[in-house]
């Protein structure tokens, strides 16, 4: 998460929370379309991933690409594992419970946020009735099995998100009691992408603006997709900057969304901008090399 994002959801936890726009209708037809192109087009004729984004709640438009994803692919369990979902207003899980009827359970660490969240969707004409759970802990690779099964959620999941800036990759190398279909998570961008790299496991890591303006934190996209591909999932997409990666497990929807390389994925402007600021220093700090 940038710093002026972190800031601005700062500004924004102390002021009242705007009405959303209504855009379930829109989002149903949506899905009617691409349920209809599903059955009646060849997998190499449908839409891009590239051609799917919007947003609703998300901070770019990955609701648009997740959406798509699973009308293609169908939803199972429908149900989401977010961790650090701030106050669940904007990430990844949000469109998904609110517009979509799933079952959610959110992370964060920070305790005023998960108030903020769990009024929020405690409060919405369209979650009231069964909110989704919200969890104030400090994830760790020693915790986070025990969190996610204690608050029941194990096994098979349609979908988890990761975005903590910082030991995303043991968080998820840790994670073993839930078997998401897809998974979506922030990688760091200014790395190269033949270089599988991430920052050394720290319990207690928590990203300022020293760290953020290096770049020397996370996780590079090349280093995430070498342990998904150790986990059994491929890299399918990102987002339209690159660093919001999707990787989908094996034994799910291979005719539609087949593997892309890392290259490809970083092969975009904001890319190509970040690492040429950012690697010529940051390649010189502590990386660990996995």
């Amino acid at each position: 998460m940038a710093l002026k994002e972190f800031i601005r959801r700062k500004i924004a936890a102390c002021m009242p929370v705007n009405k959303e726009r209504d855009t379930s209708l829109e989002q149903a037809l949506l899905v009617s379309q691409w349920h209809m192109m599903r059955q009646q087009l060849p997998p190499e004729a449908l839409p891009k991933l590239s051609q799917v984004g919007f947003k609703a709640f998300s901070q770019f438009e990955e609701d648009g690409l997740l959406l798509y994803i699973f009308s293609i692919i169908g939803a199972k369990s429908r149900r989401v594992v977010e961790i650090c979902a701030g106050s669940g207003q904007e990430c990844m899980a949000a469109n998904l419970i609110i517009n979509h009827g799933w079952e959610g359970l959110l992370f964060d660490g920070d305790e005023g946020s998960v108030r903020q969240g769990a009024a929020f969707y405690a409060s919405h004409p369209r979650t009231w009735l069964h909110p989704p759970k919200f969890v104030h802990a400090w994830i760790t690779k020693d915790n986070i099995n025990s969190l996610v099964a204690d608050n029941g959620f194990a096994g098979d999941i349609d979908l988890l998100s990761l975005d903590i800036d910082g030991n995303d990759y043991w968080i998820w190398q840790a994670l073993h009691v839930v078997s998401p279909r897809v998974f979506i998570c922030e990688t760091q961008d200014a790395v190269p992408h033949d270089r599988a790299v991430t920052q050394p496991y720290s319990e207690k890591y928590c990203l300022d603006a020293e760290k953020q303006a290096s770049g020397f934190f996370s996780v590079s996209l090349a280093a995430m997709r070498k342990l998904c591909a150790e986990k059994g999932y491929r890299l399918i997409g990102t987002h339209r900057y690159g660093f919001n990666a999707i990787f989908m497990r094996n034994d799910v929807g291979m005719e539609y969304f087949p593997e892309i390389s890392v290259e490809n994925a970083l092969d975009n402007p904001y890319s190509r901008r970040s690492a040429a600021e950012k690697w010529p220093a940051a390649q010189h700090l502590p990386w660990v090399e996995v």
